[in-house]
């Protein structure tokens, strides 16, 4: 996303928020209660205005603080007793191609920010706060969702009581106008933005980033299927820890800004002989990884950066510069042999039983040039030759009456009918068979 428009976002939602904030209060609150002060007015105002203020701050710094980069020259402890997460194929630390930099745990590269963030917590960049959200600033992301639930919640609650008095007495038109704006932009604001926060406070309660919740989808369907066995998730280390780890230790400073505890390149790991975890060390070729892999996908190496790809000098490629003698030529003989096979089809004791041939072993002396494949009668005969194939002409009435001469002259295949004559009126007609009818008719006509 280009800078333009990122603040092209960031100033819609900016003033989204301050129209659904301040344009009730002036419009609608205010004409209200006489545009007068009171306490009433104070004790409704007041509470409505800290959840806006709370709002925007933690929406300023979600948008200004940075989520957090891979200092320049990390690189993982292969010493440490806790491992380093590693890749899938080489076994090896993970390392971002496009940064030539290691890439620490839970980190991934954004393609708008061209680094690797530090505890990515979702999967792309978020044009809303024109920014990543990471390790840094993933606590006033949450903060800031749940301050925004908590304003249009008031907010709704404020305008639908404006709304049940004005039954019983009437009200301006501009204020009805301006209740009618604001509860259109609410109600989507408030369903919307609450059905995302509820999903990262699910989220929250596992400790897990939207990228990581899309993994343990996977792989709660490949356990399901039966296809690997039940895996528990690494960073899981109960509810309660799972929130300080992310807002602070403190349960009074959760919805208060504070900077998040770290540095975003290591993270505690759960404990239990049942976890897998994917911070393996690498003398440990045992060990399972996270995610693990679908037994069902072969996955492919990775190509090696260095290969250039030369020509050989010579076309042949076999030892000393001579053809591969395990290679043999399909020539005529070779595909005769192939298709009628060294062993006969019938059982010894069938009348029609012939002893097979034996394979003539391949001599590179012969030449497949003066070979043809198919035998007498059987079709076009074809030769194999160096440019390609050649067919022989063929005679085709010379070919048909070969195949009616081999078919009806096989002994006890056809018996030929020859019928007897038993009168002389069936005589007489047998002698006209070779007279055609129309000249028979004829015939009869001019007799009668």
């Amino acid at each position: 996303m280009g800078r333009l428009l990122g603040r092209l976002f960031v100033g819609f939602t900016t003033a989204l928020i301050c129209f659904i904030a301040y344009s009730p209060q002036i419009f609608i609150i205010w004409p209200w209660y006489g545009r007068e002060l009171s306490v009433e007015l104070l004790a409704l105002l007041i509470p409505f205005n800290a959840l806006v203020a709370m709002l925007l701050w933690n929406y300023y710094l979600c948008v200004v603080t940075d989520p957090g980069r891979v200092p320049p020259g990390w690189q993982p402890d292969v010493q440490d007793s806790d491992g380093y997460e590693v890749k899938k194929l080489t076994r090896g630390p993970r390392f971002c191609r496009t940064c030539e930099a290691y890439k620490p745990p839970r980190a991934h590269h954004c393609k708008q920010c061209k680094c690797c963030v530090l505890r990515m917590g979702k999967y792309h960049h978020c044009p809303w706060v024109n920014n990543c959200v990471g390790h840094f600033n993933y606590g006033y992301f949450v903060r800031f969702l749940f301050y925004v639930d908590c304003a249009c919640t008031y907010h709704l609650a404020m305008i639908v009581r404006r709304i049940y008095v004005a039954t019983q007495e009437n009200f301006e038109t501009p204020e009805m106008i301006f209740i009618i704006l604001n509860a259109v932009a609410c109600i989507p604001v408030l369903l919307a933005v609450g059905g995302f926060s509820l999903y990262h406070f699910y989220l929250l309660l596992g400790n897990t980033t939207t990228i990581e919740g899309w993994e343990k989808d996977k792989v709660a369907t490949l356990v399901r299927r039966g296809r690997i066995h039940e895996i528990k998730f690494p960073y899981h280390l109960g509810a309660w820890r799972n929130i300080c780890s992310v807002l602070g230790d403190s349960p009074l400073l959760w919805c208060w800004p504070t900077v998040a505890s770290g540095t975003g390149l290591k993270y505690q790991l759960a404990e239990g002989d049942d976890c897998h975890i994917q911070l393996i060390p690498s003398a440990d070729p045992n060990a399972e990884s996270w995610p693990p892999e679908d037994p069902s996908r072969i996955p492919m190496p990775e190509p090696d950066p260095n290969y250039k790809f030369t020509l050989p000098a010579s076309p042949w490629t076999y030892e000393n510069g001579s053809v591969n003698p395990h290679l043999q030529p399909s020539n005529a003989r070779r595909r005769q042999v192939a298709r009628n096979g060294p062993y006969s089809a019938v059982p010894p004791y069938h009348p029609d039983y012939k002893e097979p041939e034996a394979v003539v072993p391949y001599d590179p002396a012969s030449s497949s040039e003066e070979e043809y494949d198919g035998q007498s009668g059987r079709g076009a005969r074809v030769r194999r030759g160096s440019e390609g194939f050649e067919v022989k002409a063929i005679d085709r009435e010379a070919l048909l009456q070969r195949f009616i001469e081999g078919r009806t002259h096989e002994p006890g295949r056809y018996n030929y009918y020859n019928p007897e004559v038993s009168s002389e009126s069936e005589a007489e007609d047998d002698t006209d068979d070779s007279i055609p009818l129309a000249a028979r008719l004829r015939g009869r006509r001019a007799i009668q």
